[in-house]
């Protein structure tokens, strides 16, 4: 597990059949953690926005906020592959700006890449990054950032033309010189393949088993985020109520007068 994991390292695990995995982390610690357990890719989510800053959605997010998350995150991370989010506020502006602020993920953050959602002239955008040596990877399927002006959040490409368009959108974003491609809920047929079909990774979040890597967020994993549960989660525990009940103890014995104790 002492490899730095690296582009390379990437490909020869798809042409290999060997799956990879990608979460969340927004801080030191927690980056630090998921990086010694071995995770392969370490993602500074603009989820970032809801499971942590409390924003309502992922477009609230502004470009200093992942930016101060993203650098506290790299000081955790030695051998992942480390990747900053592009919040929504990054594509509205000129696209010689839109690159500023991917560079910035680079320069002032650490990032090995940076990723980006699908959007109207999205390739211009990943041409124009990777151009300046940044690696990016795509994201199709269910785009948080524009989720509220397609109707919402839920599955896609569950029809005939919504699946046609989302394997053009992730040929597409390969095309453009893309490393790698998020595929979000999406149908385990339509997810597979795209795998198949790509030279490039696959990376799914509720989109069935066949991609080539899987993500989700940390907080979603470890039971943190409470508000909701999307249905493609696994909690692998529940840690929300352990601290809950953690500071619920310590109330108790701090004002029955049991802590400190003589040991403390």
């Amino acid at each position: 597990m002492s490899d730095k994991i690296t582009l390379d390292s990437l490909k020869q695990a798809k042409q290999a059949g060997r799956k990879l995995v990608m979460l969340t982390a927004y801080d030191h610690p927690t980056a630090r953690m998921m990086d010694e357990a071995g995770v392969d890719m370490i993602l500074v989510g603009d989820s970032l926005s809801m499971v942590v800053l409390g924003y309502p959605d992922t477009t609230s997010v502004t470009i200093d906020e992942m930016l101060h998350h993203t650098k506290a995150a790299r000081r955790g991370t030695k051998r992942a592959l480390f990747i900053g989010d592009m919040p929504s506020v990054s594509f509205d502006q000129p696209l010689e700006t839109t690159v500023e602020h991917a560079l910035r993920f680079q320069t002032e953050a650490g990032c090995d890449a940076v990723k980006v959602e699908w959007k109207p002239n999205i390739e211009a955008v990943v041409r124009a990054i990777a151009q300046k040596g940044l690696p990016v990877m795509g994201h199709v399927g269910l785009t948080p950032q524009t989720a509220a002006q397609e109707g919402g959040f839920g599955m896609r490409g569950k029809d005939i033309d919504s699946a046609k368009r989302i394997i053009q959108q992730a040929k597409a974003l390969e095309a453009a010189g893309c490393f790698g491609i998020v595929l979000e809920c999406i149908p385990t047929q339509l997810a597979q393949h795209i795998s198949q079909t790509l030279n490039i990774i696959t990376i799914g979040i509720g989109s069935g088993v066949h991609c080539d890597a899987q993500v989700v967020v940390s907080h979603d994993l470890l039971g943190l985020f409470e508000t909701f549960t999307p249905r493609f989660v696994k909690q692998y525990a529940q840690m929300g109520k352990t601290i809950r009940a953690a500071v619920s103890q310590y109330c108790e014995e701090v004002r029955q007068s049991t802590f400190p104790d003589a040991a403390h």
